[in-house]
C-alpha cells in the first residue's frame, strides 16, 4: 500500500470551539486579527493528534473577507502573522512537522464568476512574500478555476528561490449528480490535470467537497496522470462534512450544518478507499477536526 502523509483539518469550526472571535465577512482572518494565539492553539491540537502537514490560517486574508482597505493596509503583516504562528507550532511541537502555505482563491471560494484576471498578481504577490520564509510547501487550495492556479504557480515559481513543492487543491462541483468530475467553474477534472502537470505542481489534491465525490475524481487524476507518466506526482483529499452545496452557494458565508454520516469513524471509512485508490496526502476540510486526524493517525499505525 502507497505511504501516507497526514493534513491537518479545518480551522474556522475549531476557532469557534475554543473561543476565538469569528463571524462575517472576516471568518478565519479575525482570530488572526485578534486572537493569533488562539490560531496556534488549533495547531497544536492537528499536530497532537497526528498531522504532519499543518496549513497557515491565511486563507481569509483577502479582500474578499477583510475588505480592500484592510487588505492593503495590513494584508502583509498578517499573512507573514500566519507563517509566523504555524512555523512556531510546528516547531515548538518536538515532532516532525511541514507547514504549507495556504493560498485561497483570490475572489472567494466557489466563485469562479468574480474571477478576475488583472488582478491577480496585486493580491497573490503580497501573500506569497509574507510566507515564503515561513513555509515548507506551497498549498494553492479550493481552486475552482484552472487559470488563476497557472498565474498563482508562476508568480510562486518567480517569488521563491527555495523551489519549494507545489501543491494544488481544486473543489469540485457536488450540488448535483455529474458524467464525470467538474470544477465548481465547469472545467473537468482531467482538464485540471494535464494543466497542473504542464506546469509542473508537486501534488493533485481535491478539498471543500463530499466525500463522494472526491474518491471519482481521485481515480480520475490517478488514471490521467499514469496516461502522462506523471506518477510521482502526489494525489490528496480532503473533503468537507457538508451537506450538497447548490450552485449558487458562497463558502464560509455561515457555519453550515454537518452532515451526521460524518463521524471519525464514518470519515476513516473514506480515507481507507483513497488511500487505497492512491492518495499520498489525506487531512480534513470544514467541518473536519482533530478527533478526525486523530482516527486517520491511528489508522496509519495500524490500529485501524
Amino acid at each position: 500500500m502507497t505511504s501516507l502523509t497526514i493534513l491537518d483539518g479545518g480551522m474556522g469550526r475549531e476557532l469557534e470551539r475554543l473561543g476565538a472571535p469569528f463571524k462575517q465577512p472576516e471568518w478565519s482572518a479575525l482570530a488572526m486579527i485578534e486572537a493569533p494565539e488562539t490560531v496556534k492553539q488549533v495547531h497544536k491540537s492537528y499536530i497532537l493528534s497526528g498531522s504532519q502537514v499543518i496549513t497557515t490560517n491565511s486563507y481569509a486574508l483577502v479582500p474578499f473577507h477583510i475588505g480592500e482597505e484592510t487588505f492593503a493596509q495590513d494584508g502583509r503583516r498578517l499573512a507573514e502573522l500566519s507563517g509566523q504562528v504555524a512555523r512556531q507550532a510546528a516547531d515548538e511541537s518536538g515532532f516532525t512537522v511541514q507547514v504549507a502555505g495556504s493560498l485561497a482563491p483570490l475572489f472567494g471560494s466557489y466563485r469562479a464568476d468574480l474571477y478576475r484576471a488583472e488582478r491577480v498578481e496585486s493580491l497573490a504577490v503580497p501573500l506569497i512574500e509574507s510566507l515564503q520564509p515561513y513555509v515548507d510547501v506551497w498549498l494553492s487550495e479550493t481552486q475552482s478555476l484552472i487559470d488563476e492556479v497557472i498565474r498563482v504557480k508562476a508568480l510562486v515559481d518567480h517569488i521563491d528561490q527555495d523551489k519549494k513543492p507545489f501543491w494544488v487543491s481544486f473543489t469540485l462541483e457536488d450540488s448535483e449528480p455529474t458524467s464525470t468530475p467538474l470544477l465548481r467553474s465547469g472545467e473537468t477534472v482531467e482538464e485540471a490535470v494535464k494543466a497542473m502537470h504542464a506546469i509542473g505542481v508537486s501534488a493533485i489534491l481535491f478539498n471543500c467537497s463530499q466525500p463522494e465525490i472526491i474518491g471519482e475524481a481521485v481515480q480520475l487524476t490517478k488514471a490521467t496522470l499514469h496516461t502522462l507518466n506523471a506518477d510521482h506526482i502526489q494525489i490528496g483529499a480532503y473533503a468537507n462534512a457538508f451537506p450538497p452545496q447548490p450552485k449558487n452557494a458562497t463558502a464560509n458565508e455561515g457555519l453550515d450544518e454537518l452532515r451526521k454520516d460524518l463521524t471519525p469513524k464514518d470519515y476513516l471509512a473514506w480515507i481507507k478507499q483513497w488511500h487505497q485508490d492512491g492518495d499520498t496526502l489525506i487531512g480534513g476540510c470544514c467541518g473536519i477536526g482533530p478527533e478526525h486526524i486523530k482516527a486517520t493517525a491511528e489508522y496509519k499505525e495500524g490500529k485501524s
